[in-house]
């Protein structure tokens, strides 16, 4: 099935196009009504039908924009995804229930040998979505506080307790810290997100941060949610609060400025991207695999350090052509500059790099139905 080429298409409203589905409490965002996205131009799948993907949380906003602006282009095609978090997104994908899988952190050695059986082929990794993961509070009257990795460390390892502790204070001497009892909130689910944060917090403070590495919280939590809505849920009934979310869903909170080298850098989309412009792909990847290694413990001015590379996981092979040619044309998007822009509108995403989206696309080129 060849794809046919559908002309430029402006202004998809987000709503009306929606075609997201979630699961417990990590319920998909719809954005606003008079919101949009532009599909640019969409290679649709002549006759179009249905993909199925399911993974990631911290894509939820930018796979509302996403869809909403693909289905609008192609109204023949449906795209549904599953924002479950990247562990449940990965066994779903695995089980060969979805074409694709977002997933905040790569597959370990075992599920890739899973996931390559049921491909029947090479799977790969895509970069599809970069974001600052944003460290988020609730106090009365503080916006925005300074902490060094190893002041973040301990208070989620439950050593600092108090806001008012005079590690918190030192860095921030024109703030007004309340006496009041420090409540860190995590995952209780396995999550891309929790991986990357603590892998930032076990390179960044190594001593203060001695756990494993991996989705699931290492140690007894004071309080935990479901997915990064029920973190955001969470901090925001809660008081005294602090917890970690994709930046897409931090707004209106308190938010932390890191410390690196000597300064403090707050998040955003441009101090993101620098971190990953200078990471290294992953040791062990194969030919097609494009998943990367960050410097967490970076002292570059400017840098945020808290960085998730959200990949699509993807078979270079799938049993029936209909379904790799959703697979290419889908992920195409995603990854067009158009698609791009359309992430970084909606959930302040850092766009992919042409040189980026030309090693994407060239794998993406590769899909092809098993023979």
């Amino acid at each position: 099935m060849k794809l046919s080429r559908y002309g430029t298409i402006a202004g998809a409203a987000l709503a009306g196009a929606l075609a997201l589905s979630a699961c417990g409490s990590d319920q998909a965002v719809a954005p606003e009504e008079n919101s949009g996205a532009s599909a640019g131009s969409v290679d649709c799948v002549q006759g179009g039908g249905t993909l199925a993907g399911a993974g990631a949380s911290s894509q939820e906003n930018a796979m509302a924009a996403w869809v909403a602006a693909y289905t609008g282009a192609c109204a023949d095609t449906t795209v549904n995804y599953d924002s479950v978090g990247s562990g449940a997104g990965r066994s779903q994908f695995i089980e060969g229930a979805v074409s694709f899988a977002g997933s905040d952190s790569a597959m370990d050695e075992e599920e890739t040998e899973q996931a390559t059986e049921r491909c029947g082929s090479e799977v790969v990794h895509l970069p599809g979505y970069i974001s600052p993961i944003a460290v988020i509070f609730n106090l009365d009257g503080i916006d925005s506080l300074n902490l060094r990795p190893e002041v973040i460390a301990d208070i989620f390892n439950q050593k600092i307790t108090k806001w008012n502790d005079e590690a918190i204070a030192a860095d921030n001497p024109d703030v007004e810290l309340p006496d009041a009892d420090i409540v860190p909130v995590n995952r209780s689910d396995e999550s891309g997100t929790t991986e990357n944060f603590v892998q930032y917090l076990s390179e960044a403070a190594p001593d203060n941060w001695p756990h494993e590495v991996s989705g699931d919280w290492p140690i007894a939590p004071v309080e935990a949610a479901q997915g990064s809505s029920g973190v955001v849920s969470a901090v925001q009934g809660g008081t005294g609060t602090i917890g970690y979310v994709d930046a897409s869903h931090a707004a209106d909170f308190g938010t932390v400025a890191v410390g690196v080298g000597d300064e403090f850098v707050p998040y955003s989309p441009e101090a993101a991207a620098a971190i990953v412009d200078s990471a290294q792909p992953r040791e062990g990847n194969s030919e097609n695999d494009l998943a990367v290694t960050l410097d967490y413990a970076t002292d570059e001015s400017g840098v945020y350090p808290i960085v998730l590379v959200s990949y699509e996981i993807v078979c270079l092979e799938y049993a029936e052509q209909a379904e790799a040619d959703l697979v290419k044309s889908f992920i195409g998007y995603v990854i067009s500059e158009q698609g791009q822009q359309a992430a970084a509108d909606e959930a302040g995403s850092a766009p992919l790099s042409d040189a980026t989206r030309e090693k994407i696309q060239n794998v993406l080129d590769q899909i092809r139905v098993a023979s």
